[in-house]
C-alpha cells in the first residue's frame, strides 16, 4: 500500500500545489518583496495534505464546482502562514525548514511576521472569492467560511498554539489532558477544517459532516503523536529537519507521557477508528481510505 499511496498522494499534492500557486499574487509593484516572501514560503515544499484531503472528502461526497479550489487555496495559506509564525524567533526560533532556509531566516524577522500576516490575510480574500466560482453556491460557501474561521482561530488551531506556548520551558505545568487539547486544537482543527468543507461544499448532510469531523479529529491527533515518535525515532535526511528538537527545547510531548509504543498503539487506534467510521459511510473513496492509513506509517 505505502508506495502506491505515496505516489498517487505525490501526483495529487502536485495538482493542489498548482491550484494554490495559482491564487497567489503577482511578484510586483512597489510591496513586490511580500509577494516574493509569500510565494516562497508556500513554494517551499510541503505535503499539501490539507488541500488533498479537501479535495478527496469533496470527491467522497460526489462534489461538483471550482468552489473547492478557492478553499484548497485558502487552507494551504492558513497553514503555511501558521509555520512561517511557528518558525520565527519569538516561537520556535527554527532557521531550516524542510530542508531550506525558513521565511525570516531568508528575507528577516520583520518580513518573517508580515509574510504570514499576509498569507492569513490572503487566504480569506481568497476563500471569499469563491462566491464569485462558476456555480457557487452560496449556502455552502457561507458555512463554509464560518468553519475555516473558527477553525483557524482562538476556538480553533490558534488557541491550541497558546496554550503551547505556555507549556515550553514548563512555564505552566503539562498535563496529559493540556497535551491533548494542544493536539486537538493546535494540529486536528485545521485537518478538521479541510475535511468538514469538503463535505459542506459537496453537500453532504449535516449528520455526514459530524462524521467527518470526528474521522478528522482522530487522524489529526494520530497524525501529531506520530510527530513526536518521528522526532525521537525518524532520520533527519527523510525528514528534512532535525531530530530531538522536542527534548532540546525541553518541549513536553504525547510520547512523554505514554512512552514510544504506547504511542505507536494509540496512533494506531486512532487510525483504524477513523477508517472504520469512513468505511460506514455510504459513499466510497478508497485513496481517500489508503492516504489516512497512510499518514500514521509515514517517514517524514
Amino acid at each position: 500500500m505505502g508506495t502506491d499511496v505515496k505516489s498517487q498522494l505525490a501526483e495529487r499534492a502536485a495538482e493542489a500545489e498548482k491550484i494554490v500557486a495559482g491564487f497567489l499574487p503577482e511578484v510586483t509593484g512597489m510591496q513586490s518583496t511580500i509577494f516574493e516572501a509569500m510565494e516562497y514560503s508556500i513554494m517551499a515544499g510541503g505535503k499539501r495534505l490539507r488541500p488533498v484531503l479537501m479535495n478527496e472528502t469533496f470527491k467522497l461526497f460526489d462534489g461538483k464546482g471550482e468552489a473547492i479550489n478557492y478553499f484548497m487555496a485558502a487552507i494551504e495559506m492558513i497553514h503555511t502562514y501558521s509555520l512561517v509564525h511557528d518558525d520565527l524567533p519569538a516561537m520556535d526560533n527554527d532557521m531550516l525548514r524542510r530542508g531550506k532556509p525558513t521565511t525570516h531566516a531568508k528575507f528577516g524577522d520583520a518580513m518573517g511576521v508580515l509574510a504570514g500576516d499576509a498569507l492569513l490575510n490572503f487566504a480569506f480574500e481568497t476563500a471569499i472569492s469563491a462566491f464569485e466560482a462558476k456555480d457557487a453556491d452560496v449556502s455552502r460557501i457561507k458555512v463554509a467560511l464560518q468553519i475555516l474561521s473558527k477553525k483557524a482561530g482562538v476556538f480553533g488551531m490558534i488557541g491550541g498554539q497558546v496554550v503551547d506556548v505556555e507549556s515550553e520551558k514548563k512555564q505552566l505545568e503539562i498535563t496529559e489532558e493540556k497535551i491533548d487539547f494542544i493536539y486537538e486544537l493546535k494540529t486536528g482543527a485545521l485537518i478538521e477544517a479541510a475535511m468538514e468543507i469538503g463535505a459542506v461544499l459537496a453537500g453532504a448532510s449535516d449528520e455526514q459532516i459530524a462524521t467527518i469531523e470526528a474521522i478528522a479529529s482522530k487522524i489529526g491527533m494520530a497524525f501529531q503523536i506520530q510527530d513526536d515518535i518521528l522526532d525521537i525515532e525518524g532520520d533527519e535526511a527523510v525528514l528534512g529537519k532535525p531530530i530531538g528538537s522536542d527534548e532540546r527545547n525541553e518541549k513536553a510531548t504525547y510520547v512523554t507521557f505514554a512512552g514510544i509504543e504506547k504511542s505507536k498503539e494509540e496512533v494506531k487506534r486512532l487510525t483504524d477508528e477513523a477508517i472504520d467510521m469512513l468505511s460506514k459511510l455510504p459513499y466510497e473513496n478508497a485513496f481517500l481510505k489508503d492516504l489516512l492509513a497512510y499518514l500514521v506509517y509515514r517517514d517524514n
